[in-house]
C-alpha cells in the first residue's frame, strides 16, 4: 500500500504512465539516518512499476551523478521527465558543490531517452540547461534552483518550465517561490520574473502543474515550514494565480498528479518514517503514499478523497484487531475513537482520534498530541485508515489529517460520544507484498510481550 526501495527512504519523485497502461515512479532514494546527508546520500533515481498505483515493484536504480567536474557532480534531486518525440527529455536538479557557507549550488539539466518506460537516459552534454538569473532570484549563500517541472506552453508553441527558486527582492525567511522559464527547444531557456512569490513561504518546493478540464490550471507547491502542501488556480498559466490553501495536510508533501486507470486524476505524495521505528526516533525520508482523488469542481477550493481503488485492497468487515485497517464512522457530536491500547487485550490508549466538529486531532499514548486540524466545515463523518504507524483521517471524505504512531497494541476500535461507548466495524487492508522483510517493510506492529 506504501512503497520505498528495499533498504531506503524515498524522498521527491516522478510519475509516467507507459502506453500499455504501465506506471513508473522515478524517485530521489538514500539510505535511513538521523543526520540525513543530501549531498552524498540522494546520488541516484530509483525505479519501481505498477498496472494499478497501489503495488509497485522495485527495477533498481536508472540514473545518477554525473562526471567530476560537472554540475551535477555532487547530487542529483528532483527530476520531471516528459514525452518528447519518439521517447523523453528528463530535467533534474544538479548539485555541484557547496558555497562557502555550505549551502548546496543548484542548477536544473537535461537528458534524453529514446524509450518511454523511465529507463536509459543519457545527458544532454556537461552543463546545465537553465540557472538562476540574479536580477529576480537568489544565487549563491541560500539560493534555491531545483524542483524542474515542465508542460507546454498556453501562449506559445514552447514549453515552460516552473522551478523551486528564492525572490532576491525578499528576505530569506519569506523568499520561497516558483520561478518561471520558457523555450521553444528544450534546450535553450530564458528565465522570467517568479511565477508565484507569495512573501510568507520560506521554501516553495516541488511545484507542479496540472492543465485542468476547461483550460484553467492548477498548481501545487510543497511549504517547506509546514511539511504541507498548498494549491493555487489561475485561468492562464501566466496568471493571475489565486491561492487556494492546504490541499495536503502536514506530513504529506512532493505531489504528483496523474490519470489513475481508472480514467480519473489522483494524487500521490511522500509520507515520512521516523529512524529506528519508534516514536522518539527523528523523522527522515520515507515512503510513496497510496493516491487519492483530487477533485476540482467550479470555483471550489481543490480537495483531495478517498479513491475508489482502494477498496479492491480491503476485505469484509470485522470487529477484531487489525493493525491495516479501515473504519468508518458518523458522527454528531464531540466523538474520541480508540484504536490502539497500552496493551494487547486493552487498557490505556495509545492510538485514538478525536473530533468535536471542527477541531480533529490525533493523540498516542498518554495523550500527547500526534497531529490537529481545524476543519473549514464541522464534519459529519471520518474515515480512518492505518498502515503500520501511518494514520490518515478523511472528514467527510476529504483528506485532512495524518501522522505517525509507533504505539500500542492493535484492538477493536471503540468510539465513545456523550458518555456512550460503541464498536466501529473495520475493513482489514489486504498487504501487496505482506512478507516483506527489510527496512523499508510496513512497520509489523510491537514486538510481542
Amino acid at each position: 500500500m506504501r512503497y520505498a526501495p528495499p533498504g531506503l527512504c524515498v524522498n521527491d519523485f516522478a510519475l509516467l504512465r507507459d502506453e500499455d497502461g504501465t506506471y513508473a515512479v522515478l524517485h530521489l532514494q538514500g539510505p535511513w539516518t538521523a543526520e540525513f546527508d543530501h549531498l552524498r546520500m540522494e546520488t541516484s533515481f530509483g525505479r519501481a512499476t505498477s498496472t494499478d498505483l497501489v503495488d509497485w515493484q522495485p527495477q533498481g536504480p536508472v540514473f545518477g551523478n554525473g562526471l567530476p567536474g560537472r554540475f551535477d557532480q555532487q547530487a542529483v534531486w528532483t527530476m520531471h521527465p516528459v514525452r518528447h518525440g519518439a521517447g523523453m527529455a528528463m530535467f533534474y536538479t544538479g548539485v555541484s558543490g557547496l558555497t562557502p557557507g555550505g549551502w548546496p549550488l543548484q542548477s536544473v539539466g537535461l537528458a534524453h531517452s529514446d524509450r518511454t518506460d523511465g529507463t536509459g537516459w543519457r545527458r544532454h552534454g556537461t552543463g546545465p540547461v537553465v540557472e538562476a538569473d540574479p536580477r529576480w532570484y537568489r544565487t549563491g549563500e541560500k539560493m534555491a534552483w531545483r524542483d524542474p517541472f515542465v508542460v507546454r506552453d498556453d501562449e506559445t508553441d514552447g514549453w515552460a518550465m516552473v522551478v523551486c527558486a528564492s525572490d532576491a527582492s525578499l528576505p530569506v525567511e519569506v523568499s520561497g517561490c516558483v520561478a518561471l522559464a520558457t523555450s521553444d527547444d528544450l534546450e535553450h531557456w530564458t528565465v522570467h520574473p517568479p511565477l508565484i512569490s507569495p512573501g510568507d513561504v520560506d521554501e516553495l518546493e516541488c511545484p507542479v502543474l496540472e492543465r485542468l478540464d476547461d483550460g484553467s490550471w492548477l498548481l501545487l507547491g510543497s511549504i517547506g515550514a509546514t511539511r504541507g502542501f498548498e494549491a493555487w488556480t489561475a485561468p492562464r498559466l501566466r496568471g493571475p494565480w489565486t491561492r487556494r490553501g492546504p490541499l495536503g495536510p502536514t506530513g504529506s508533501y512532493a505531489p504528483r498528479v496523474i490519470p489513475a486507470p481508472d480514467g480519473s486524476r489522483v494524487v500521490l505524495h511522500t509520507t515520512p518514517r521516523q529512524v529506528g521505528l519508534t516514536d522518539t526516533g527523528e523523522r527522515c525520508r520515507g515512503m510513496l503514499a497510496q493516491p487519492k482523488a483530487l477533485v476540482v469542481q467550479g470555483d471550489s477550493a481543490p480537495r483531495l478523497e478517498w479513491w475508489p481503488g482502494l477498496d479492491a485492497w480491503l476485505g469484509e468487515e470485522t470487529d477484531q484487531p487489525a493493525l491495516h485497517a479501515v473504519g468508518d464512522i458518523g458522527i454528531s457530536g464531540p466523538v474520541d475513537i480508540t484504536l490502539r491500547t497500552d496493551g494487547p487485550d486493552g487498557g490505556r490508549s495509545a492510538l485514538a482520534v478525536g473530533c468535536d466538529g471542527k477541531n480533529l486531532w490525533i493523540t498516542g499514548q498518554d495523550g500527547i498530541s500526534l497531529g490537529e486540524t481545524i476543519l473549514t466545515e464541522p464534519a459529519t463523518a471520518l474515515r480512518i485508515l492505518t498502515i503500520g504507524e501511518y494514520v490518515e483521517v478523511y472528514a467527510d471524505n476529504v483528506f485532512a489529517l495524518t501522522t505517525l504512531c509507533y504505539s500500542g497494541h492493535p484492538v477493536p476500535w471503540t468510539a465513545v460520544t456523550e458518555g456512550h461507548a460503541c464498536a466501529v466495524p473495520v475493513r482489514p487492508i489486504r498487504l501487496p507484498d505482506p512478507h516483506r522483510d527489510d527496512a523499508s517493510a510496513v512497520w509489523p506492529g510491537p514486538s510481542p510481550r
